[in-house]
């Protein structure tokens, strides 16, 4: 399947297991503050097998098709670690984590595993909001002497702002699926209706002052 067809795909799969809910009449509220009409949590895709392996397959498939040269695999805490283990098994490289601050005790690691100064890194994260944990993930292993060569998600927002922190930090990012895609799918599939598609554009635009 072409990257089009992979990320309906995923799309679908997400939808169908709630792993991502719209709500575009009832918004959710983020941490943030957001007000949203999607909640998005891509751990639930690791409670069904056969959507479980799918992702797995998937990109497992998009980094050896984007990044040949990957030697090990770096989950971003929390989220990411399940899925980036799977991956890295499924890749036959090492795999590490890399924590949103060092453990409190014992050796005080940022990092888990057994990270080497020089390896060639993909950093595996869930979802892509505005790339700010993702981000800070890359910076700890370059401090680390880590060669980053990319990052993998398995779904973005598409905000802006995310585009332009990845662009400044110099991060190449890879994607399984999108929200673009993802309405498409959710509208083929009448999870939403036409008239709630404009609503859902609207608040990808924007998302910090919709619902306001």
């Amino acid at each position: 399947m072409d990257p089009k067809e992979i990320s309906q795909k995923v799309a679908s799969h997400l939808l169908e297991v709630e792993a991502i809910k719209l709500s575009p009449s009832k918004p959710f509220t983020w941490s943030s503050g957001w007000k949203s009409p999607i909640y998005c949590d891509n751990r639930v895709a690791l409670a069904y097998p056969a959507v479980r392996t799918y992702i797995k397959e998937a990109l497992a498939a998009m980094i050896k098709a984007n990044y040949p040269e990957v030697e090990a695999i770096a989950g971003v805490a929390t989220a990411g670690i399940p899925q980036g283990a799977l991956v890295a098994d499924a890749l036959g490289v090492p795999f590490m984590y890399v924590r949103s601050k060092p453990k409190g005790h014992g050796m005080e690691n940022l990092i888990e595993g057994d990270p080497k100064g020089g390896q060639k890194v993909v950093v595996l994260e869930d979802l892509v909001s505005t790339g700010g944990s993702s981000l800070k993930a890359v910076d700890a292993l370059r401090q680390a002497g880590i060669q980053v060569l990319g990052m993998a998600a398995i779904f973005t927002y598409g905000f802006q702002i995310a585009d332009d922190n990845f662009a400044a930090s110099n991060v190449d990012l890879s994607v399984l699926s999108n929200y673009a895609d993802m309405i498409d799918t959710a509208l083929a599939s009448g999870y939403v209706k036409e008239g709630e598609v404009e609503v859902l554009k609207a608040w990808r635009v924007d998302p910090s002052n919709w619902g306001g």
